[in-house]
C-alpha cells in the first residue's frame, strides 16, 4: 500500500477533506497540507472550511485518490446542491 501511496506525494487528494500529501507512514497516517473540508448542504452552495495542515490516521483512511485540478476549477460550488452526510455514530 506504501507505495502505492508514494505516487500521490505532492498532489490534492479528495478524502472527506482535501489537501496536498506530504507524507504517510506505514500505518497509512497521512500529513495533509494545505487541506480543507467541502461541507455539502440542499439548500445552500459547497462551503469550503480551511483546516491548514492536517494528520490523519491511518485507520481513518477507506479510499485515496487523485483529484483532476483543472476540471475541479471548473465547478461552480456555489451552485452545487447535496444532502449532507450523516453523522458518525459511535
Amino acid at each position: 500500500m506504501s507505495t502505492a501511496l508514494e505516487s500521490y506525494i505532492n498532489r490534492i487528494l479528495p478524502l472527506l477533506l482535501l489537501g496536498t500529501l506530504k507524507g504517510f507512514d506505514q500505518t497509512i497516517n497521512l500529513i495533509l497540507d494545505e487541506s480543507h473540508e467541502r461541507v455539502f448542504s440542499s439548500s445552500q452552495g459547497v462551503e469550503q472550511v480551511v483546516l491548514g495542515l492536517y494528520i490523519v490516521r491511518g485507520d481513518n483512511v477507506a479510499v485515496i485518490g487523485e483529484i483532476d485540478e483543472e476540471t475541479d476549477s471548473t465547478l461552480d460550488l456555489g451552485n452545487i446542491r447535496a444532502e449532507p452526510l450523516n453523522s458518525v455514530v459511535h
